[in-house]
This record gives structure tokens, sequence and C-alpha cells, in this order.
């Protein structure tokens, strides 16, 4: 980093070094500037200067959620100079921004925090850039920038878009295609950016039509009751796309007790009961698009990063991102192999 202090970690302007020029002393060609070369270090595996990280999550009470914890003690663990503080978890806010502000005063180097809600959890990301501690959003983006040194997170948009696609190339040639979708809670906003990705991928298909909506809320028994739903309206389809693989163990469950098996479905997030269906190829469900957990040991990896000044390895900056968006991975039977680990109960 271009100071050692954290004022300088988080508002300083990186240095560029000057470019050596480089001429023949018989050349009439014209002189050439070298590459500008950047001597910052990047973080790797050798342990370095001690960093404590403050983890603070809401209430682990999903599956995707659990995970989270997991990766991030696992990263911790992984770095012999990492000290992990970790509170326990939370979906009060009042109670959440009372945990990182406990982490504020125990003056830990960098702050990780997913917040239960980003825009009420932003003053609390405020105070702990304006003390000098770095924090790294991870996932719920607080609503403004000036409250995180880096955010890392999943794709949504990017979510809907590539279960669309996956389903459109499925059926392209099949006429008069019908689509259904079980979303997930209607009021946030990640729900609003998977349906309009999903909507935007079917526009590139004329030949398929979305024909019902249903939307749960994350869990197995809502998945089953609004499957259940769609499938009484619905007496013929031919994908769904369910945005969630929690509650889609409730959806598979509906679609087994209604003995319906005409349509093909593709999940989300990755959890390991939907990579094992996927594998044992004897359900409708095909496919599930990734939300990846493991941004939570990505975030641990930056914020190590931060405390100790260093860059990323791979990139020429001297500063590590400002933001680091997850690509969402569709996982088939095809390609189950590579993403079978990754899988979360």
């Amino acid at each position: 980093m271009p100071e050692t202090s954290r004022r300088g970690l988080l508002f300083g302007t990186a240095a560029v070094s000057a470019g050596a020029f480089l001429t023949a002393c018989t050349s009439n060609e014209p002189k050439e500037k070298a590459a500008a070369q950047s001597n910052q270090p990047a973080a790797d595996d050798k342990p370095g200067k001690p960093v404590t990280i403050g983890f603070a999550g809401p209430q682990a009470d999903h599956g995707w959620l659990n995970a989270i914890n997991v990766q991030a003690k696992a990263r911790a663990e992984k770095y012999s100079e990492v000290t992990l503080e970790i509170t326990e978890g939370s979906n009060d806010t009042a109670a959440q921004i009372g945990q990182v502000k406990t982490l504020i005063n125990k003056k830990v180097d960098v702050l990780v925090v997913l917040p239960a809600d980003g825009k009420a959890l932003t003053q609390v990301g405020l105070e702990a850039m304006k003390a000098g501690i770095p924090v790294v959003n991870l996932d719920r983006i607080f609503a403004s920038p000036q409250a995180y040194r880096c955010w890392v997170g999943g794709d949504n948009y990017g979510m809907g878009l590539n279960a669309g696609h996956y389903i459109g190339e499925q059926l392209k040639d099949k006429a008069n295609a019908k689509v259904v979708e079980l979303a997930g809670i209607d009021n946030l906003e990640l729900t609003k950016q998977r349906s309009q990705g999903f909507a935007d991928a079917l526009k590139n298909y004329s030949n398929i039509k979305l024909v019902a909506r249903q939307a749960a809320d994350f869990t197995v028994e809502s998945g089953q009751a609004k499957m259940a739903q769609l499938l009484q309206a619905q007496k013929q389809f031919d994908a769904l796309w369910n945005h969630d693989d929690d509650q889609g163990v409730g959806a598979l469950r509906a679609i087994q007790q209604a003995g319906r098996d005409e349509f093909l479905m593709v999940g989300g997030a990755g959890a390991k009961s939907a990579m094992d269906a996927i594998e044992a190829d004897n359900s409708v469900l095909k496919a599930t698009v990734l939300y990846p957990p493991t941004m939570a040991a990505s975030a641990i990896d930056l914020a190590r990063a931060l405390g100790q000044s260093k860059g990323i390895a791979g990139l020429s900056e001297m500063e590590i991102p400002t933001s680091l968006t997850l690509y969402s991975a569709v996982v088939t039977k095809e390609n189950i192999d590579q993403y079978l680990p990754t899988g979360f109960s």
C-alpha cells in the first residue's frame, strides 16, 4: 500500500513508478518507454504480519448462511498469523450494529461484515472506516461506498441470466415452450435482480413463455407449499427455475407427491442436496446455478491483504480492487465432479 498508516490504506492514492528510457547509441529509432513496474508485494500463503480480522454476519438460519460462516472460519485457520474475532450471528439489525461497534472498540485490524440489512448497517460501516479500520463488505451492499474499502459478493442478475440461458438452450427447439418460476422473497432486491436476469435471458428465445411465477421465502416449507400451487394451476409446462436450493427441497417433495416429471428443473445457490440429486439424475432437477458461499473465504483473503498492506497476486495494481463480483456457474451432470466439493449443507 502507498502508506503504512491505516488512513493511508483507506484513502491514499497509488504511487506510480517512473518508466526508464531505453535507447541505443547508434539507433535513429524513436525512444521507447519501458512499462511502469509495480514493486508492491502481493499476498500469498506465506505467513506475514499478524492480522486480527473481525467478522460479523447474520444468524445462520439457512444453509447458505451457515456455509458463509464455515468458509470464513476455515480460511482464517489456513493462515497462522490471522486471528478471527467472530460475532454471534444475528438477524436483529440493532444487535448486529452493536456487535460491529464492539469489534471497532476492540481495534481489530480489518472488518468483514455481511449485514442483515445493508442500508441499516451503512452508518456503522462509515464509523469503522473513519476509525481507520478498513471494511470488507460481504454480499449485501452498504448504501454508501464510503462505508467499505472493498465489496465482494454474488451476481444475482447473472444468476437469473445464466438460469434463463440454460433453460433456453434446452428448450430452443420446442415450439410454444412454457416455463414457470419459483422465486424467493419478493421484497428483497436480490429476488428482483434474479427475476429480471431470468426474464431478460428468456427474451432471446421467442418460442419460450413464462406462464407462472410464485414467490416463496427460502424455506423448505414455503417451497413445498408454493410449488404445490404452481403444479395445481399449471397442468403442463416444460421447465422450472427455483431461486434457492433450500426451498427447492420442498419443491421437489411437492413435485414427487404430484407425480409430475414432464419438465426439467434448475435450482439456485449450490446446496449439496441439489448437487447430489443432479449427480444421481433420478429426478426433474438437472442443474443448479451457483451463488458461491466461498465468497466468505475470499473476503478473509482480501481482509488479510488489507491488514498486511499487500496487493493481490495476479493483478498489477498495488491496491486490492474496490469490488469483486463472483460468477454464477451452471452446475450440471457434465461438470458436477468439479463443483461437488463446494456444495453446502
